[in-house]
């Protein structure tokens, strides 16, 4: 794990070095030799696994979208075919002499029930996690224990960028499920030998069994989805618990606005915590990890530190295909070249990144690898909810729910579309349900917010709705659903 703090520090030369070598070995000795997909991909478009030298050589592949990982013509299997399934005739046939001679050498002085049980280890699926199937059907990624191996080094690097320490006591406040974010914690606590209560969220313990478990293990970090996380931090306030132990807060499975980040410090300071962290996550389900923002002031980000020795990532024109250049704006496209089980090369996240990538020195841990910007907007499908035509205007909700979200005299809220009237053919309606922290004046909120909405969308609701939090709560599903119910398109299709 130490190579991380060297690896993390190296001059960008080293690093871009070691990411030609890894992708090189990569697709030549693992992925066209025993990704079913990607062989068939390489070989119908003429191109040579041994040409892909560098990052640059990518741009001759193929993207991988979504919809690939579903079962059609090209590939009936599906995500099946994105795993790495080798056997004896492909090893003999792909590997290069030298490996060969090691593994036959293995195999005189070991024994073949040897070889056979290390490669198995190494490829072997044990463990899978799954995309929630927000914009498609699910589709289940799955790791061997090489993988599962990778996943304890991105949990231990995720809390040394972090800054925390071995003694910390934490609670994963995740719901339980075969998805990466509760996973990656879980992992992370092991392996950087940390004490982390893993409650399973509001469907396992409730949130009255939450604050107890909080309760009892005084934590330094809690950890999980924004919002409820937030639900959790305000329930303990109302039964007056004090959470003065809490040092960092760590937040993931979706973007996390400056405004909220704002308004979760001043909810734990009035609850006794002092100079608190609160810093995001980014993670997808394709990716078998997560990356995280290093401690920064409230109000700016580090962008997320990324692995270079186990993944490229490029951002490129999400018209085009074609590639950008450092800090220009543009969708984010993923590769691995240090994994097993479920793999892919250039997929393409859906996800827009404004800032796009930065190879400098992060000004607050000093660490050179690249960073994400963190002002992404997850439009995986356009034609879904994050960009939706409301009253003949193309809105983006993303920025909807920033304002929303970052609203300190909101406490939760909800975005509802619909027809005027349920009739199909009338109007579109947009409605905003919302519950507030205090006793204000309604009237001027609704101004605010209509003000500031017209300005950002170019559009004003048609109604905002103050409703009381425990109405609130129930519509959203915060105590029954894995995701919470934020945005409602309940239009026709």
């Amino acid at each position: 794990m130490d190579y991380w703090n060297k690896l993390s520090f190296l001059p960008r030369e080293e690093l871009k070095k070691i990411q030609n070598q890894k992708l090189r070995n990569f697709v030549t000795n693992q992925l066209y030799p025993f990704s079913p997909y990607y062989r068939k991909l390489l070989d119908r478009y003429s191109i040579n696994p041994r040409h892909i030298k560098t990052v640059e050589d990518l741009k001759i592949i193929p993207f991988t979208r979504k919809e690939d990982f579903l079962p059609h013509g090209a590939s009936p299997h599906g995500f099946m075919d994105f795993i790495l399934q080798p056997d004896e005739v492909l090893i003999k046939k792909y590997w290069p002499k030298a490996r060969l001679f090691k593994l036959g050498l293995l195999k005189l002085l070991k024994g073949k029930s040897y070889v056979k049980a290390r490669l198995d280890k190494e490829y072997r699926p044990i463990f899978l996690t799954a995309t929630t199937g927000t914009t498609h059907d699910p589709v289940s990624f799955l790791y061997s224990d090489y993988d599962i191996n990778n996943l304890r080094i991105s949990g231990y690097r995720l809390l040394e960028v972090f800054k925390a320490k071995s003694q910390i006591r934490a609670v994963n406040l995740f719901p339980y499920a075969p998805h990466l974010a509760f996973w990656q914690t879980v992992f992370a606590g092991l392996t950087h030998d940390n004490f982390v209560l893993s409650t399973g969220g509001g469907k396992v313990m409730g949130t009255k069994g939450n604050i107890e478990a909080i309760k009892k293990v005084n934590p330094d970090v809690l950890i999980g989805v924004p919002s409820y996380l937030y639900h959790v931090v305000r329930s303990a306030k109302e039964m007056g618990i004090h959470l003065d132990s809490v040092q960092k807060v760590i937040l993931g499975a979706v973007a996390v606005p400056v405004g909220f980040k704002e308004k979760l410090a001043g909810l734990l300071k009035s609850m006794g915590a002092k100079h608190v962290r609160i810093m995001g996550t980014y993670g997808f389900t394709e990716a078998k990890c997560a990356w995280g923002e290093c401690p920064a002031p409230i109000k700016l980000s580090s962008g997320y530190h990324t692995y270079p020795d186990k993944e490229i990532f490029e951002i490129i024109d999400p018209d085009t295909g074609e590639v950008r250049g450092e800090g220009e704006d543009g969708e984010l496209v993923y590769t691995a070249i240090e994994a097993r089980g479920s793999c892919v090369l250039r997929y393409r996240t859906g996800d827009l990144v404004k800032g796009g990538i930065t190879y400098r020195r992060c000004p607050y841990c000093k660490r050179t690898v690249p960073r994400i910007s963190s002002k992404i907007s997850r439009v995986s499908n356009i034609k879904n909810l994050m960009f939706s035509k409301i009253k003949g205007t193309l809105v983006n909700l993303n920025i909807l729910s920033s304002i929303l979200e970052g609203e300190k005299r909101i406490d939760e809220w909800q975005i509802e579309i619909r027809k005027k009237d349920n009739d199909p053919y009338e109007i579109d309606e947009l409605i905003i349900y919302a519950s507030l922290t205090g006793n204000l004046d309604h009237q001027a909120l609704k101004e605010s917010l209509n003000s500031r909405i017209q300005a950002a969308t170019e559009i004003i609701p048609n109604r905002i709705i103050i409703l009381p939090h425990k109405e609130m709560l129930e519509r959203v599903e915060m105590e029954t659903s894995h995701k919470v119910k934020r945005i409602m398109d309940l239009r026709p299709k």
